[in-house]
């Protein structure tokens, strides 16, 4: 109370409801209220009691400044989360660079990383190698020997041995005149059969097809040892028969332009000088078909 006689209220715009050493009892101030102050004055009090923020000018202020900081305070923090947020996000280098890293790290800790070395690919103008070791060539097939087919009413050994006849001169480099003429001569000498001679035991002891008695006489040609031709093996050797009659006949002069059996008999001088001329169609007949 003040000196004066008055309450003080604690309440009110002037009062000392501010001062920390106020302690205000509610049944003091109701029983004094009571006692000193109209009926104004108690309903303005129920009216506090009811609302204590709007009775309370001097708190009420409080109140709403001390909102006023924490919302202040709360804008403010949200302001700079936001500005944080805003502020520290990283440039799109920085990103690309941070990216870079975090992708190398990653590789290195990886079983399974990629070769990061430059990949040669190869240019246009540059041919690609080709492994030459490694690439083996086919084989060639070996070409199938054509089957000789007998001709000229000839069998299959009697055509065998002309085959051997035009292959031996073409080693020798006889033109085909020379491969018929022998061909001819060895027809109406032996019937193109190797001959063996009752004469000569000893070329029975050879290959042979057929035996003959005239006098030594053997092989193809029906040449004889005893005249110089070889020795009797030798002449029972279808390929030296063969090149012993064609050397012979090479030595006639203009062999080629001859009649047949003028050319085979100037060779063999034979007692039938004119038997030759008759094979010479078959004689071509056979050659033909060899040399195909």
């Amino acid at each position: 109370m003040r000196d004066d006689g008055t309450l003080d209220d604690q309440y009110g715009l002037d009062g000392s409801a501010d001062r920390s050493d106020d302690t205000p009892s509610t049944v003091q101030s109701t029983a004094s209220s009571a006692a000193t102050t109209p009926r104004g004055s108690l309903r303005t009090r129920f009216n506090a009691l009811m609302n204590p923020l709007a009775a309370r000018p001097g708190r009420t202020k409080m109140a709403v400044a001390t909102g006023a900081v924490c919302c202040l305070g709360l804008v403010g923090g949200f302001s700079q989360i936001g500005a944080r947020a805003a502020g520290d996000t990283p440039s799109p280098a920085v990103s690309t660079e941070a990216a870079q890293r975090a992708a190398v790290d990653a590789a290195s800790r990886d079983l399974d990383r990629e070769s990061t070395a430059p990949v040669a690919t190869p240019s246009a103008a540059t041919p690609s190698a080709t492994p030459s070791a490694t690439a083996k060539p086919k084989p060639k097939a070996k070409p199938t020997p054509r089957r000789i087919v007998p001709v000229a009413g000839l069998d299959q050994t009697q055509m065998n041995n002309a085959k051997k006849i035009v292959q031996a001169g073409r080693e020798m480099g006889v033109p085909r005149r020379g491969l018929v003429i022998a061909v001819a001569t060895a027809m109406q000498e032996s019937t193109l059969l190797n001959y063996a001679s009752g004469v000569l035991p000893e070329s029975q002891s050879y290959p042979h097809q057929a035996i003959g008695w005239d006098h030594d006489s053997v092989g193809l040609f029906q040449q004889r040892p005893s005249s110089g031709w070889g020795t009797v093996e030798e002449l029972m050797d279808p390929e030296y028969a063969t090149q012993a009659f064609l050397s012979a006949l090479e030595e006639i002069p203009g062999w080629q332009d001859l009649p047949l059996t003028v050319a085979a008999q100037a060779v063999q001088v034979s007692a039938f000088p004119d038997a030759y001329a008759q094979h010479e169609w078959r004689a071509n007949a056979v050659v033909k078909e060899i040399l195909g």
